[in-house]
């Protein structure tokens, strides 16, 4: 299928073209059945969901069970073999690969590379649970991980060795598998930046027609439906935030308005461009994040968070065995609720995430993007949740503030941590920003994803596309908000653990293919 004689030759001999297929109406560049199918696909669950909300409810639900109760061990073994294939690579020759070919050089510096990719994939949940989730699991607010006894040092333990587990090497080795495929095949074989795209070795000429057309679109809806969860739970914690620093009440109106806010500054940040939209935002997060993390380590129990950095990471590496596996779990209800349901998650938003990685890290090799994208997010991880998730055990411990009263709504406890701390005004404003602003950032890169695959696979979508989605994102979320409230929200959770299921032999195809592409190309020194 190509050709070994030189660098242009090493190319996939095909004539497709990017957006070939695509018409132009009112400035937006179709992609016929993936950005109609795509869009009808949304709008008709959209308001399927407003008109029947129990009903949709329901159904979601009932598949959400299904696939949780039957398929756990599918999602834990595809998760572990990602990973797996993720290190092959990194520490093989393959990973001199330059993406791009060898005369690559990087479009941004470190700084901003590794700014971006926190910003798109993780900004978001660590700030919603970097205090919740070890509370969560020590309190076995809704179960605990292996089945520990709440509030000892086990419980303690496990608490943050399985926060860690959640947002550590392996998922980040599902963003890194789709990353590194789509930047390979677009950058080094010249074919266009979609997901279909990772899959020509298996499927040739037919990548271009109904299979890939199919990969394409639940790559599109899945990336919406986890926008536009993350933007309504999201809503829902900033606007408990307003609640707690100015009264304001936090209600239905309150989180409509918020979205709408967020929806706008995505738009602004789309018609700045990746340099002055998400790429500035990206760096002013970074350093609001930095400084919120150093503010909490200075006036938590700082001494007891350092000793966390180096005991939380000695026990999450011993707790990966027992936590990966499936077999005879006692915490089956926790294991399905937080693990299953995370793992589903972050391959439903991989689509999103990776094609976003992928396009930020042309001119990299191979082992410097795994180094990125692997071990980079776990020492972040584990500095993150012990910082936050110390001081806020250290609360419960010594009965300070109103955590020890129990967890009353999850998106509250972050909150509830700060006001027991100096400055709780200032620092819960902070949270806010961070929250609002990640938020952007997710969604303009989104959009700027799902604008490139329904254009064809074009790098550059038109802004005035990159803005329908966007748009269409807010207006997900303001339309489940005002149909279901929380019975809404609840199934389109349920509808992302079920997009992530195809994803997930997706997935496993994706090392496949990616495989046979690689053992075709001379590693670059």
């Amino acid at each position: 299928m190509f050709l070994n004689n030189g660098p242009k030759e090493r190319r996939y001999n095909t004539n497709y073209e990017a957006g070939q297929d695509n018409i132009q109406i009112l400035g937006l560049d179709i992609h016929k059945p993936v950005f109609v199918i795509s869009a009808l696909t949304i709008l008709l669950f959209v308001f399927g969901t407003l008109i029947f909300p129990d009903a949709a409810s329901d159904s979601m639900n009932t598949a959400r069970s299904w696939v949780l109760k039957n398929l756990d061990w599918f999602f834990v073994s595809t998760a572990n073999i990602v990973f797996l294939f993720c290190f092959i690579v990194a520490v093989s020759p393959l990973g001199r690969i330059r993406l791009g070919g060898a005369g690559a050089r990087p479009e941004f510096s470190t700084k901003s590379w590794l700014s971006m990719l926190f910003s798109a994939g993780v900004g978001i949940g660590m700030v919603f649970y970097g205090a919740a989730e070890p509370v969560a699991y020590y309190t076995a607010w809704s179960g605990s991980p292996l089945d520990a006894e709440p509030l000892t040092n086990g419980a303690r333990r496990l608490a943050f060795s399985a926060t860690i587990f959640h947002w550590g090497i392996t998922p980040w080795a599902i963003y890194a598998i789709v990353g590194l495929a789509l930047a390979f095949f677009s950058f080094n074989k010249g074919l266009p930046l979609t997901i279909r795209s990772a899959f020509y070795p298996l499927l040739g000429e037919r990548t271009w027609g109904w299979p890939g057309h199919v990969i394409d679109l639940l790559a599109v809806v899945a990336t919406l439906f986890g926008l536009a969860t993350s933007l309504g739970l999201g809503a829902k914690q900033a606007a408990g935030g307003l609640n707690f620093l100015f009264g304001i009440d936090a209600s239905l109106n309150t989180q409509i308005i918020l979205i709408i806010g967020i929806t706008g500054l995505a738009v602004i940040s789309i018609v700045r461009g990746l340099e002055g939209g998400v790429k500035l935002l990206s760096n002013i997060n970074m350093l609001l994040a930095i400084v919120f993390l150093m503010f909490v380590i200075a006036v938590g129990p700082t001494l007891k968070i350092f000793e966390g950095f180096f005991t939380n990471a000695t026990n999450y590496i011993a707790d990966i065995p027992k936590l990966s596996n499936w077999l005879g779990r006692d915490d089956t209800d926790w294991f399905h609720g937080w693990t299953i349901f995370y793992w589903a998650w972050w391959i439903s938003w991989s689509p999103f995430v990776g094609m976003f990685i992928a396009r930020v890290s042309k001119g990299r090799t191979i082992r410097e993007f795994m180094a990125a994208v692997l071990v980079v997010p776990v020492f972040v991880a584990i500095i993150w949740f012990t910082s936050f998730g110390v001081t806020a055990l250290d609360q419960i411990d010594n009965s300070v503030g109103t955590l020890p009263q129990g967890i009353t709504d999850v998106s509250l406890v972050l909150f509830q941590m700060l006001e027991s701390l100096p400055l709780a005004q200032i620092s819960s404003l902070v949270a806010i920003a961070l929250l609002v602003v990640f938020f952007v950032t997710s969604s303009d890169s989104g959009s700027l994803v799902i604008g490139s695959i329904t254009a064809g696979g074009k790098l550059h979508a038109p802004k005035v596309q990159r803005v329908f989605w966007a748009v269409l994102q807010g207006m997900v979320s303001i339309v489940l908000l005002i149909g279901g409230g929380s019975i809404a929200l609840s199934s389109l959770q349920a509808a992302t653990i079920a997009a992530g299921l195809p994803f997930a032999f997706i997935l496993l195809a994706c090392c496949v293919s990616l495989y046979r592409g690689l053992m075709a190309e001379t590693p670059g020194k």
